[in-house]
Formats: structure tokens, sequence, C-alpha cells
């Protein structure tokens, strides 16, 4: 009668506690399923593209592999093939991916149970001097071999939402090295466009130093003769070494993009050397594609969005707390004073039993971190749509930029040819003591001006072509994101 009673009482239990679970776990635990933040997306870019670039068709309306080999240069893509190989940002970026993938493993590994083994041997020998009515003490010996094995029951999903968190941040990393990747790429992409400007302008300058050192020559025959005074020579000589200052001074520039590039693509300045250049042909047309495909294009938007969903799991994991958290624990092995009798069958001994436990009192801590992941959401909340608004500002800022400067630079080719009419007109008239050499000199000054400013828009164009591309993603989407399976795996 004592043990259907007992049994009775058991059953009883177990079906309240399975009451409670169902009751909790179906009506109380609600977290709204998460989506994505809401941001303004626009139908169209403000800013049109520069006058010549076709309208892309829905298959061209996206940059596919490597977006560099756009501008046709060689020598650029034989550096930027080293970006991903060897510069140490993008190598320690990629190393916090792989921290990330491995801390979804550890909080993955709370769905299962531990289990651990405890082997140990000890001895004691109690003093002689203690008196006892049995006579003096023997040695003792305990010698134990231990299995303890616990399992907590996720209930509430606490644990299953620490493993999504996880996942989430793994993928938000994923997207952060993505991100590194192409504004690495981007930077030195800037610094070969502004290395071959400086090479324009070093070549510009090499002719201007040869054109003024004929024009210092003639203009001491002219004195020689008589015909001009000392003060044009100084003038021609003022010219000249103003120039040959201009044209070392580049040499400063040069050196100092050169060394960026190298460790840009990994490797100590004294490694990398690269010959002079010309300037690439106009920025080539980009495709643009629609504003809306932009949020799917941007890694630092996919990781702030992925930062967003791994805040939505951190509410869950909070609101769980409020909840009684159950575990099992088991314990098995043998035990014995003897090393003979230790691996025996009456040696034997097992424990086995659940623990429920439920936080009665603390003080309002539980609601405070509720609210507290909750802030913190609304804050990576508001900057995925900082990071959304970012994107279209870039996209505008560099389509205003590609299609003002090809209209300034359009205007310049007409002054430089221009200023090149004017230094023949005004040579030829000092050659035939018509003008004064203040004339030659200041139409000369003028379209050495022109010259280098139509090479600084140029380089500028092709800069802002390279800040348009990244501003795009670079031909990266959010599909290559790997998926939660992906990050959970080795």
């Amino acid at each position: 009668m004592y043990r259907h009673a007992r049994t009775d009482s058991r059953a009883a239990l177990l079906a309240a506690l399975l009451a409670v679970v169902t009751c909790f776990s179906t009506g109380c635990l609600k977290v709204p399923p998460y989506q994505r933040p809401s941001a303004s997306v626009p139908k169209v870019f403000k800013e049109a593209p520069p006058a010549g670039w076709k309208e892309a068709q829905p298959s061209d309306a996206v940059l596919r592999g490597k977006w560099w080999e756009l501008f046709a240069d060689p020598s650029l893509n034989a550096l930027e093939v080293q970006v991903s190989i060897s510069n140490q940002n993008v190598l320690q970026a990629e190393a916090q991916f792989r921290e990330a993938r491995a801390a979804v493993r550890v909080a993955r590994s709370a769905l299962f149970p531990l289990v651990t083994l405890n082997p140990s041997v000890s001895g004691s020998q109690g003093s002689g001097r203690v008196s006892s009515r049995f006579g003096p003490t023997s040695p003792l010996g305990n010698y134990d071999l231990l299995v303890n094995a616990s399992y907590n029951v996720d209930l509430w999903g606490s644990i299953r939402r620490g493993v999504t968190e996880s996942a989430n941040t793994a993928q938000a990393t994923a997207a952060q090295l993505e991100n590194a990747r192409l504004l690495f790429q981007s930077e030195l992409a800037q610094d070969y466009f502004q290395l071959r400007g400086v090479d324009g302008d070093i070549a510009l300058l090499e002719e201007t130093v040869r054109s003024y050192q004929e024009l210092l020559v003639l203009t001491r025959n002219r004195y020689a003769g008589g015909i001009a005074s000392d003060s044009d020579v100084a003038q021609a000589e003022t010219q000249l070494y103003n120039a040959q200052a201009q044209l070392t001074d580049l040499g400063v520039r040069r050196a100092q993009l050169e060394h960026g590039i190298a460790v840009l693509i990994g490797k100590p300045p004294a490694d990398l050397s690269i010959p002079r250049g010309h300037m690439p042909a106009p920025p080539p047309p980009i495709p643009v594609g629609l504003p809306s495909a932009l949020l799917e294009r941007r890694p630092d938007v996919a990781e702030a969005e992925r930062q967003a969903s791994a805040a939505n799991q951190q509410i869950g994991i909070a609101k769980a707390a409020f909840f009684p958290s159950l575990t099992f624990t088991a314990a098995a092995g043998v035990q014995s004073t003897s090393f003979v009798n230790w691996i025996t069958l009456p040696s034997r001994f097992w424990t086995i039993g659940p623990q429920l436990a439920q936080t009665l009192f603390d003080a309002g801590r539980r609601s405070a971190q509720l609210g507290e992941v909750q802030a913190n959401y609304d804050a990576v909340a508001a900057n995925y749509r900082q990071t959304v608004l970012t994107a279209f500002q870039q996209v505008e800022d560099n389509l205003a930029a590609l299609r003002i400067l090809a209209e300034e630079s359009a205007v310049l080719q007409q002054s430089v040819r221009s200023a090149e009419r004017s230094v023949t007109i005004s040579t030829a008239q000092y050659k035939g003591g018509v003008t004064s050499y203040l004339q030659v000199i200041t139409v000369q000054a003028i379209l050495l001006q022109t010259q280098r400013t139509a090479i600084d828009v140029q380089t500028r164009r092709m800069t802002a072509s390279v800040l348009l591309i990244e501003a795009l993603g670079g031909g990266w989407d959010a599909s290559q994101l790997p998926t939660v399976q992906n990050v959970s795996t080795r």
C-alpha cells in the first residue's frame, strides 16, 4: 500500500511539473519574431550618373567578380589580389571571424549534457597521540571513480537563443571581414590612381622644365646680342628653378603613396617599387542598380542588420530569466577503502534527480537587465538605419562627383588648348620683339597651372569611381553571408 502511494505522489508531481512547463512555454514567454529594422529607401537615386553611361539592364545592375578589373590596368590587378592574402588588417578580421565561429560552437555545447570523469586516490593516518578505545588508528585509503552528468533543460529557449545570438554575431563578423577587405582594396585603388596622378604631374613638369631650359637659352642669347635685358634672363631663370623645385617636391608625395601601397599588400616599403606609368583612360561606366538593392549589396549594412538580430535574441534570453530553470544531474561510480575491492560490484553507487530553481527576489535585477537589452536593441536598430542612410549618401556623393567632374574635365581640356595657343603666340611675339618676356612667363604659368588642374581633376574622377564602387558594395551581396549552419560547424 505504501509503495502505491509513493508511486502515485511521484506521478502527480511529474504531471504538475509538465503542466507548469506547458503553461509557461505556450502562454507566458512571448517574444515577437525578429524583423529587420525599418529604414527609409528611395525609389531612385537623386543624382544622375555622368553623361554617356547607359542605363544598366537588370542582369547588369550589379558588379561581379574582381571589381578593379573594370579599369583594365594590369599593374592595379596585380596589386589588388595581394590585399586578401597579405593585408594584416584583413587577416586580423579573418581571425576575428574564426573566433566568432568558435564562440557559436561553445554556445551550442550547452544544448547537450556535460559529463565528467573524476578518479581520485587518497590516504589518511590518524595521530598516534590521540587516544582511542579501539587502540591506535590504522592508515585508511579512499579509492573513488566517479562519473558526473548534468543537463540543463532548455525550457524557455534561452540556450537556443544564445546559440542563435552567437551565430548572428558570427555572421556580422563575416560581413565585417568582407567590409574590411573592400575598404582596403578601395584604399589601395585610390592610392594607386593618386600615384598615377603624381606620375602625370612629374611627366608634365619634366616637359615644362625642358621647355623653360630652351627658353632660358634663347633669352641669354638675346641678352648677349643686346636684344633682351638682364631682367628677362633673371625672370627666365626664376621660372625654370621654380618648375624644378615643384618637380623635386613631387618625389615626396610619390614615395609616400608607394609606401602606403606596400603596407596595404602586407610588405615593408623597401620591398616594393612601382615603375612610373600613365593614368588610365576616363572612368568606366559603373552599374549602379536600384536603391532598394543597395541594402543587400553593402557588407556594412549586412553587419549592422545581423547585429540587430543578435540584439533581438538577447531580449528573449532576458525574458527567459524570469522563469524557472530545470536541471537533471546524475552521478555513478565505484568507491572503496581497499584497492583490491575497488572495481567490484559491491563498490558501486549512483544518484540521479532533477532540480527546479526559481528566483523569488533579486531587487529588480532581471527587470533592469531586460530594460538594458531592450535599450541596446533600440541603439543597434538606430545604428542600422544610420548605416543605411550613410550608404545612400555615399552613392549620391560619388554619382554627383563623377558627373560634375566629367563636366569640369571637358571645360579644362578646352582651357588647356586655349592656354597652349596663347603660349605659342606670346613666344612668337617675344622672339619677334613685339612683346615683353613678362607676357611670356605669365601665359606659361597659366598653362602649367591649367594642365596640373586637369590632371588633378582626372585623378579625382578615378578616385570617385573607386569610392562609388565601394559605396555599392564592390560586387558583394548578402547571399554570400555564411548561414547559421555554416558558422555552427567546423
